[in-house]
């Protein structure tokens, strides 16, 4: 039976734009089948790195229409990077406590998410894609619908590492301070290759669609491929969900998916 994941590194405005990853298992392993830099790229087949993504609003029903032409059956997990709720947001959710609690001395805390940010964007969010058969899992009940993921600690476990890794490009200065430019942009695309090799071992294909841009690059296109590189690490959390090696930490009003045992 084919699996699907859609994933999605959700902007908490419209103004920025969000990664798109789409992932399958037809029986012989999960395989990256499409990743873009935004919605309407995902939505265009526009998986160029190098143009300039712009936020928009998110229309679910598009995004699952055009994710099912693409895998050819309906997409079993939708994996999104935003809080999420069954009742409006507006202070900080046990989710957010639970995960500080266990990643934040690790540096992978949650950041606060209030009424304003992402407030509508995320009900509207929520739902939409309710609305599309995809009601928010908090606990493994059932294993079809929207989850929420969080790619810091999910990195974390996919790295083994001790800590939160350094993969912002926009920090890049606070990683390595007094680093000239091109060194912190070296470091970067090394951290960044090594997720990519290690994505590589849990989706086929991540290799190929996430190749690095040249050093010399504009800003913008750091700022898509990060994007991109997310929306695939939110696609293979949503694996993990299915495979039954990750686990929700919230209550019944919200939850955050994190994998564990990673191999």
């Amino acid at each position: 039976m084919m699996r699907s994941v859609l994933g999605i590194d959700a902007a908490w405005t419209h103004v920025e734009p969000s990664g798109v990853a789409l992932v399958t298992d037809d029986g012989g392993g999960w395989r990256l089948l499409k990743v873009a830099s935004s919605y309407h790229a995902f939505l265009c087949d526009n998986l160029s790195m190098n143009a300039r993504h712009r936020g928009s609003t998110p229309d679910p029903q598009a995004l699952l229409a055009k994710s099912v032409s693409d895998v050819g059956s309906a997409i079993t997990i939708v994996a999104i990077d935003m809080p999420l709720s069954t009742v409006p947001i507006v202070e900080r959710r046990t989710s957010d406590n639970l995960i500080s609690s266990l990643y934040g001395a690790r540096h992978a805390g949650t950041h606060s998410p209030t009424a304003l940010r992402p407030g509508k964007l995320s009900d509207e969010l929520k739902i939409a894609f309710q609305r599309e058969g995809y009601p928010l899992l908090t606990s493994e009940n059932s294993l079809s619908g929207l989850i929420e993921v969080y790619p810091h600690p999910a990195l974390i476990e996919l790295a083994s590492a001790a800590r939160r890794l350094p993969y912002k490009h926009a920090k890049s200065g606070k990683y390595w301070p007094g680093e000239t430019k091109m060194v912190r942009r070296q470091k970067l695309f090394e951290i960044w290759q090594h997720i990519v090799d290690l994505l590589e071992r849990q989706l086929q294909g991540v290799a190929a669609a996430l190749v690095l841009p040249d050093l010399g690059c504009r800003s913008y296109e750091l700022k898509a491929f990060e994007d991109a590189l997310d929306a695939v690490v939110c696609a293979w959390v949503g694996t993990c969900v299915l495979d039954g090696t990750a686990k929700a930490y919230g209550d019944d009003r919200s939850a955050i998916w994190i994998p564990t045992g990673v191999s």
